[in-house]
């Protein structure tokens, strides 16, 4: 019989990499992640894009900056992502807090 492992992992958490468009909340920032995707029938790569509120504790990316975002827990209402790094700052090093 096989044996049940006693790890509880945590299982795969989804990442995206956007760009912050809001950061005017405590602890809170807005981030549009684009993607491109193949259009169903005729084929056309079609840009979309979404925007998510995301968990920002040390309150670290500002307006402008490219961010990697991972799925979590619910924080709030609207809040299932967490920021996990700033993978670039904005030119000019520009905060709205």
């Amino acid at each position: 019989m096989a044996e049940i492992s006693d790890k509880k992992g945590r299982g795969h958490r989804k990442e995206r990499v956007g760009i912050v468009v809001g950061a005017g909340a405590e602890k809170t920032i807005s981030v549009l992640v684009e993607r491109r995707a193949a259009h169903p029938l005729y084929g056309k790569v079609v840009k979309t894009s979404k925007k998510y509120a995301v968990h920002d504790p040390s309150d670290e990316a500002g307006v402008g900056d490219k961010v990697r975002i991972v799925e979590t827990r619910p924080v709030s209402k609207t809040k299932r992502w967490r920021l996990a790094e700033v993978v670039a700052k904005a030119p000019g090093g520009a905060k709205t807090k």
